[in-house]
């Protein structure tokens, strides 16, 4: 049976960082196929326990058992995506530009291509003990761009972290990984320690804004600071159009309240807050959240929190209770809220907290134009959901609006469901995340864990084998600025 492990002691830390550095050269030094195949033996042993991994998910994280299985299962999928994208190599942009004297200005022989970063430290979320977890997407990333992992075991699912640590490790030994490709500890210091550690060269996070922030101060806060890509806090604010809620009001209405408390609310894409055209019919959203059951949250610290934010929003003198959720022995019942454009726009910094439970906010707006003013107060979000028709006058300014303060923008969906794919952003500005210039989820979070080296004039000899003349890898290259071929 999997017991709850002690803390990782500053000795330990140490040994399992220095592990990771010594193999990152070896890890950056196989082929991008050879590293595929390393990704895919993790993907079957985690498929092959999955009857010992679902209970300690269900158990730790109080989700269902049909939840935890679909989990799994994304988190299997994902490491075989990156796979594929190792096999294709054209994450690598190598770009030949050979010597030419007649070049603007004379130009050398120069190849481009992305190596790894080294060892990365993932911080996993409570709230996906699978798929952003010990062996989730940020793990799954770095391993694909050839950098070792040290993950942080999250306290709310010890168990469940040390034993899928196990099996990854015993993966990744069997397909002829090098010694220390991945590592796990535990405890609230060794996480601290490792991002302060002069060995790990970046960080992964997800998780609150209080916690991740408190980490990114301590990566910029290093001799040398280092990458910190951190997925911290999301309202994802829908804007419904009048003319959407004449068309659909009452399909619109019951969508959003299975995307509001989906998961219990616990998801970051959760749609916090929903603005409404001040004459919306609100009988039926109230009547879905009142007759909605109690289910439980993920832990103490969750539920506190959750406690605190409700609380604040319920006792603010700019809002109405519609719904006002129940704490029982089954956990919480979901809250429902509403409150005006006008007094948003004024307490927005409290009104617009993330609220991570079950709990939302209803906006009403008198003119929607003035639902594009939302902009100055909307802080970086995951995504951005508008309702509307295609022909609604507001409704481009509303997906420029979603645009400019988020990483990924829904028109009539939910944003609860992130897919694991080629074209998703799984990102946004600031406090979203600390770095908008990448997703965490699909193929090209790979992108945040390589760094461009360039080699100039080296013989073809002495070049790595993507950039050399006979391309014996068959990477996509660019070539003389022509477009990617093998």
């Amino acid at each position: 049976m999997t017991t709850v492990p002690p803390d990782t002691t500053p000795e330990e830390l140490d040994a399992a960082l220095t592990r990771a550095s010594a193999a990152a050269p070896l890890l950056a030094g196989l082929a991008p196929s050879e590293r595929a195949a390393l990704l895919e033996a993790v993907a079957t042993a985690l498929d092959a326990a999955a009857d010992e991994l679902v209970p300690l998910a269900m158990e730790e994280a109080h989700y269902p058992e049909a939840r935890c299985r679909g989990e799994l299962g994304r988190t299997t999928f994902q490491l075989r995506e990156f796979a594929e994208l190792l096999r294709d190599g054209s994450y690598l942009e190598v770009a030949v530009d050979p010597a030419d004297p007649e070049w603007g200005t004379p130009r050398p022989d120069v190849r481009r291509v992305l190596v790894p970063l080294g060892p990365v430290v993932v911080f996993g979320a409570s709230n996906f003990p699978f798929a952003f977890a010990t062996a989730g997407g940020d793990t799954a990333s770095a391993l694909a761009a050839g950098c070792p992992v040290v993950a942080k075991a999250h306290p709310g699912h010890p168990k469940l972290a040390q034993r899928t640590a196990e099996i990854v490790v015993d993966a990744l030994a069997g397909a002829g990984a090098p010694e220390g490709t991945f590592g796990l500890v535990h405890g609230v210091e060794a996480g601290r320690a490792a991002v302060l550690h002069p060995l790990t060269r970046a960080v992964g996070f997800t998780g609150s804004i209080p916690g991740g922030r408190a980490l990114f101060d301590l990566a910029a806060s290093r001799p040398d600071p280092i990458p910190f890509y951190g997925e911290l806090g999301s309202v994802n604010p829908v804007f419904v159009t009048r003319a959407a809620m004449g068309a659909r009001g009452d399909e619109v209405l019951k969508g959003y309240a299975e995307s509001a408390n989906m998961g219990a609310g616990q998801f970051c894409t959760k749609p916090g807050v929903v603005f409404l055209p001040e004459d919306a019919k609100l009988d039926a959203l109230v009547a879905d959240f009142a007759e909605r059951g109690a289910s439980s949250l993920l832990n103490d610290r969750v539920a506190q929190g959750f406690d605190r934010v409700l609380g604040g929003l319920v006792d603010h003198p700019a809002t109405e209770v519609l719904v006002r959720g129940r704490r029982t022995d089954e956990g919480w019942s979901p809250s429902l809220l509403r409150t005006d454009l006008e007094s948003l726009l004024e307490n927005a910094d409290t009104l617009l907290e993330e609220c991570f439970g079950p709990a939302t906010l209803v906006v009403t707006y008198a003119d929607e134009r003035r639902l594009l003013e939302a902009s100055g107060v909307l802080k970086g979000q995951l995504t951005v959901t508008v309702h509307g028709e295609e022909d609604d006058a507001v409704a481009p300014a509303l997906l420029a609006l979603g645009a400019s303060v988020a990483g990924r923008v829904v028109w009539n969906g939910w944003p609860t469901g992130v897919a694991v794919t080629h074209a998703m952003t799984h990102g946004g500005p600031y406090p979203a995340t600390t770095a908008p210039l990448h997703t965490s989820v699909g193929t090209t979070a790979i992108r945040r864990f390589l760094r461009p080296v360039t080699y100039q004039s080296v013989p073809q000899s002495l070049l790595p084998a993507v950039l050399r003349d006979d391309n014996p890898l068959g990477v996509p290259r660019r070539v003389n600025g022509a477009h990617p071929s093998v």
